[in-house]
């Protein structure tokens, strides 16, 4: 009786995996898996991008703004967590590319006080490259959680729900924001920066940064 209880406990695993949802569900996760790695890539694009972006910002300004610090703090916490030890978060991504994003409103207002800059090849090329980065972040979004909700959604319903309960399979999270001191827009504060320099003056030649990372 031992020896046919031993060989059916097998048969039971084999029937749940193979007619149950099993391919599917694993299939569906590396679905999900794929298009993290989307998300990431042009995160980590964006990420690259802002150091060299307010690098060329600085060789017109006077001074050394707290604005720049803000920027490189959002910065530095996004690339932390796509290099998270064990796998990034999406929740956690999501929320720190929305903290630089908010970091990058007032950035971008300071930077149209300087109208020279507003023409400078390097600042107009990284501004591009950014504003092309973010579309491709927005489509990858939207495909990472629609194959979430596409395995989430499979992996609730029977009879795929009891072959996810054998094998441990978990609900993935969506790439949304839920920090919510990440969806306001900053007050801009320009008090403690120097003035743009005045119409007709040359300003600061700005140092060349490097070339952005591919």
């Amino acid at each position: 009786m031992n020896h046919r209880r031993r060989l059916a406990a097998p048969l039971v695993v084999f029937a749940l995996t193979t007619g149950c949802g099993y391919n599917t569900i694993q299939t569906l996760d590396e679905q999900v898996n794929t298009a993290q790695g989307q998300i990431e890539v042009q995160l980590q694009r964006r990420a690259d991008l802002i150091p060299n972006l307010v690098n060329t910002v600085k060789g017109y300004a006077k001074q050394e703004a707290t604005i720049f610090i803000e920027v490189a703090r959002a910065q530095a916490v996004l690339t932390g967590a796509l290099a998270r030890p064990g796998g990034s978060d999406p929740e956690e991504l999501a929320n720190a590319n929305a903290n630089l994003s908010r970091a990058l409103t007032p950035f971008f207002t300071y930077a149209q006080a300087y109208p020279q800059l507003k023409s400078d090849a390097q600042f107009m090329r990284l501004q591009d490259e950014l504003a092309g980065t973010e579309n491709r972040i927005g489509v990858a979004r939207q495909d990472y959680n629609s194959a979430v909700q596409q395995y989430n959604t499979y992996i609730r319903r029977f009879p795929a729900a009891v072959t996810a309960r054998v094998t441990g399979a978990k609900e993935r999270k969506y790439f949304q924001v839920t920090d919510p001191s990440a969806r306001g827009v900053p007050g801009v504060d320009f008090s403690d920066v120097g003035a743009p320099p005045a119409a007709g003056t040359t300003p600061t030649t700005p140092a060349t940064p490097a070339a952005p990372k591919p």
